[in-house]
């Protein structure tokens, strides 16, 4: 596992090269955000997951799979990861924080992924549109 890479990968930088695209600069993996985020924009109160199908357990074929030994070490371990996942969601959620998971297998499709990133970026910032009108 040691070669696993925890930041930096193939989906993150296709991520990254999307907003890049949309000219956006976020901080990637802060230690002062709790679950320490992938990508974040503190302007906009908002974090993106960029997680593996297989670590993280998404619902499509390579997150379903198990490896095929050491089932005793490998189910509660991977188990573990999607209920620390779904924690960390709900930590950052009631800090206020909007919160996007992009899961590798939807890295594939990068006109849908970009459609997706630019749509949660403009419902974060028009929240906080929002917010700063109110104060006024």
């Amino acid at each position: 596992m040691a070669r696993v890479k925890g930041r930096d990968t193939g989906p993150e930088r296709v991520v990254g090269e999307i907003l890049r695209a949309f000219r956006f600069r976020p901080v990637s993996h802060p230690a002062d955000v709790p679950g320490k985020p992938d990508l974040v924009f503190r302007s906009r109160r908002a974090v993106v997951f960029v997680h593996g199908c297989f670590w993280h357990r998404h619902s499509c074929r390579n997150g379903q799979r198990l490896p095929k030994t050491r089932l005793e070490f490998w189910g509660p371990k991977l188990e573990g990861n999607r209920l620390r996942d779904a924690r960390t969601r709900r930590r950052l959620r009631a800090d206020g924080w909007r919160v996007l998971v992009v899961w590798e297998c939807q890295t594939r499709n990068a006109e849908r992924l970009r459609t997706r990133l630019a749509a949660f970026l403009a419902k974060c910032q028009g929240a906080l549109a929002g917010k700063v009108s109110s104060k006024r």
